[in-house]
């Protein structure tokens, strides 16, 4: 049953700020979700008060801003709040400053808390260093982004690292239910729930734009729900850790030969609006990385799609992008040409550049003639099925091999091929 104290959320006083903010928790035991961390454990590292810095990683919504609300509350310590994405080190430096001199008077460090901290670049962060040293202040960085590659390796050596995971929908449909007013259907909540995403603050969105639209109505079903929302955008920055996952699954679904799970990820990609381009090149280095010789006319198609793609635009190139996708995906795989390729490259790096046999050189002068520059090279056309054996490799590593094709696919004949050639087959 709806409360009035959850009606009055929606009250003509409360509508200047977003809801998200309203029903943000005040104490601890208020919190949802992140229960992997926010624990008996997390809580005696805040009561100890010896910790210098934390940075929360993880998705949108997911309570970063609000855990370090509530640690400001519970150690009583000056709070600041900055966003990377509006200040400048003048602003972070003058906050340092007047902690740092408040600390060398006795009194409490203050939190300093940045929100987007990726968006800081390295030279940025680094201010923060010879305070973090000293112990003037107490920092909590909030990210979307992996911070193994967007923060200092010295500011991490000195935090620690809370990963924030995407709630479930059954934790936001909790959070959705204490704050909807009564007349709000159930179905409609859980429908937030699923189109969330796993971001609270964007179901608080949504269930706030959904309210605001059916303001007058004495019950507000799926209908009102679908007029007033329309598509909801899925999550996916294109410099984010999600599109960095999206596109590795897509590749390895392909890799796996599962078109079904390929074309799904292609749909979510293409549902986000990533750049068909983009994923088209990809398809070129699946084609080539992981069907290779197995299949060449693989990488014929993935080389046309792009072609395709670029001529004709969204949304038909999802057409020519989903052929080419599940084509490959139900192709024979090797990655043969692929490890031949890297392991030749480390032979190079680890002999360097060895003598080429001089039957093998080129001799555009009678001097070079002289030299014995392609003496004795033996044209294989002019021999039996247009073969002869020789030694093409240097001297050093001759008998090396890099390129050991399979019995799938095509690669069966190439094997077969240089079976006869006297070449091994297997390693």
């Amino acid at each position: 049953m709806k409360t009035d104290s959850q009606d009055s959320l929606f009250s003509a006083n409360s509508k200047d700020t977003p809801l998200a903010h309203r029903v943000r928790p005040q104490e601890f035991s208020e919190i949802v979700g992140q229960g992997h961390f926010i624990n008996a454990r997390f809580k005696t590292i805040l009561e100890s008060d010896r910790w210098s810095g934390f940075v929360f990683w993880g998705p949108p919504g997911t309570g970063k801003t609000t855990l370090a609300t509530l640690i400001a509350k519970v150690t009583k310590r000056p709070f600041h709040t900055l966003s990377a994405v509006t200040c400048g080190v003048k602003e972070i430096k003058e906050v340092l400053e007047r902690s740092r001199i408040e600390f060398r008077t006795g009194r409490p460090a203050h939190i300093l808390f940045i929100d987007e901290v990726h968006r800081l670049n390295k030279s940025q962060q680094d201010v923060l260093l010879p305070f973090l040293e000293e112990g003037s202040i107490r920092f909590i960085g909030a990210t979307t982004e992996n911070p193994s590659f967007e923060i200092n390796n010295a500011i991490l050596s000195r935090v620690i690292i809370f990963k924030f995971n995407a709630l479930p929908p059954t934790e936001l449909l909790n959070i959705l239910k204490k704050a909807a007013p009564s007349n709000v259907d159930n179905e409609v909540l859980e429908k937030i729930a699923d189109c969330a995403h796993g971001d609270a603050r964007k179901a608080l969105n949504l269930l706030d734009h959904v309210c605001l639209s059916g303001a007058n109505l004495e019950k507000i079903s799926l209908k009102e729900f679908d007029e007033a929302t329309q598509a909801q955008s899925l999550y996916y920055d294109k410099k984010s850790e999600a599109h960095y996952d999206t596109i590795s699954a897509f590749i390895k679904s392909i890799r796996g030969s599962d078109p079904d799970a390929a074309v799904y990820y292609l749909a979510r990609m293409l549902e986000s609006g990533e750049d068909p381009v983009f994923i088209a090149r990809r398809l070129i280095i699946v084609a080539s990385e992981d069907i290779g010789n197995a299949n060449p006319a693989a990488l014929m198609l993935a080389t046309s799609c792009l072609q395709a793609v670029d001529a004709i635009g969204m949304p038909e190139a999802r057409i020519p992008l989903a052929q080419t996708t599940t084509y490959l995906a139900c192709s024979e795989k090797s990655n043969r040409s692929y490890t031949a390729i890297n392991e030749a490259i480390d032979e190079v790096k680890k002999t360097g550049i060895l003598d080429i046999p001089m039957e093998l050189r080129n001799a555009p002068t009678s001097m070079m003639k002289n030299w014995g520059y392609g003496k004795n090279y033996q044209y294989p056309h002019n021999h039996e099925g247009g073969w002869v054996e020789a030694q093409y490799l240097p001297e050093k590593i001759k008998g090396k091999r890099f390129y050991l094709p399979t019995a799938r696919g095509s690669e069966k004949k190439f094997q077969e091929f240089l079976s006869v050639r006297g070449k091994k087959t297997t390693t």
